[in-house]
């Protein structure tokens, strides 16, 4: 047996096992594969039944921050032609410390080629002092960034309008009292804004004619340290247009980062679209796998065949390039 038939392919949050010829053995366990901060295994096992388990690697993390899961997880018939699929009911929140605490039993049998597909919609831990369980996903990584590269008291000059010398106008009308020499230090766009004899020099004032209230704030709490991890993720699309136009390289990032981490069959095609139009290759990597190596473009035929009609040029051609390449592998 080749090493490929134990290897789980992975995404930001997929994993996909692809078995065949299952029939020659009564029980196959995966290579370990990582999601989050996490190695895990995936095992079948044909008995009575079909089992499906899937559990962490038994660790002094998994003891010490077991994960708290919720996911998708099915089955796909590679080998039929209309890709038959068993659906679990889901997993919502449940804690996985070993093997024994998922266990899916399967009466229908499966021969042939087929996939196991775990889409983690969300992991979280429970804090070493108690409390409430927390997502992984929730920014941490980026509030770290954010506050590594601003100085917290930023945060009350903002809140407070301490001093404040210029006013930020956003689409709907709402306005924040900000600082010159906070924004000119974060982007050099600003710097040169407000060094040249521009209006909004004179003005004291910056229209952002293309941003919210909200997502003027979240921009601001951004660039000043405040960073909020919910705000962030309602406005990341928002951030990284701000990020590209102020040439805040470390906000553009952040957004990219995070953009790649939870790619799904709701959001991947204007996913893809925004990693075309800001040259994020990460993303549009992400995006590219997701739909062709993985299959999730046979999930969204309709919204795909409406991309592919009003979609650009270029990109279009880039995905079939990735299609042809995938079609090579088999």
């Amino acid at each position: 047996m080749s090493d490929s038939a134990y290897r789980v392919e992975t995404t930001s949050r997929l994993a996909q096992w692809r078995i065949e010829a299952l029939s020659s053995c009564t029980y196959r366990k995966s290579d370990p594969f990582k999601i989050g901060i996490w190695n895990w295994f995936l095992t079948v096992e044909r008995n009575k039944q079909f089992y499906v388990k899937l559990y962490p690697e038994t660790s002094t993390l998994t003891r010490e921050q077991p994960p708290v899961a919720t996911l998708n997880i099915k089955i796909v018939s590679s080998s039929s032609p209309n890709r038959k699929t068993i659906v679990h009911p889901g997993i919502c929140d449940k804690q996985l410390k070993n093997s024994d605490d998922f266990v899916w039993a399967i009466d229908t049998p499966l021969t042939g080629k087929f996939i196991i597909d775990v889409e983690f919609l969300d992991l979280k831990i429970v804090p070493p002092s108690g409390g409430e369980s927390m997502s992984i996903w929730t920014g941490h990584q980026i509030e770290t960034r954010s506050l590594s590269t601003s100085l917290t008291s930023l945060a009350l000059m903002l809140s407070d309008a301490v001093l404040a010398d210029i006013t930020i106008t956003a689409s709907d009308g709402g306005s924040i009292p900000a600082h010159r020499a906070v924004l000119a230090t974060r982007s050099p766009v600003f710097r040169s804004m407000f060094s040249h004899d521009l209006k909004e020099k004179s003005l004291s004032t910056v229209h952002i004619s293309d941003m919210s209230f909200d997502a003027c704030r979240a921009f601001l709490n951004y660039i000043y340290g405040d960073f909020q991890a919910k705000e962030f993720l309602a406005h990341r699309l928002a951030l990284l247009s701000a990020a590209d136009k102020y040439s805040i390289d470390d906000l553009k990032e952040a957004c990219h980062d995070s953009l790649s981490e939870d790619i799904d069959a709701k959001n991947v095609l204007e996913r893809l679209q925004t990693a075309h139009l800001y040259g994020l290759s990460k993303l549009k990597s992400g995006c590219l796998r997701y739909l062709v190596n993985f299959g999730k473009v046979y999930e969204i035929k309709d919204e795909f065949n409406e991309f592919l009609l009003n979609g650009d040029r270029e990109l279009i051609s880039e995905i079939f390039s990735e299609v042809l390449a995938a079609w090579k592998g088999f």
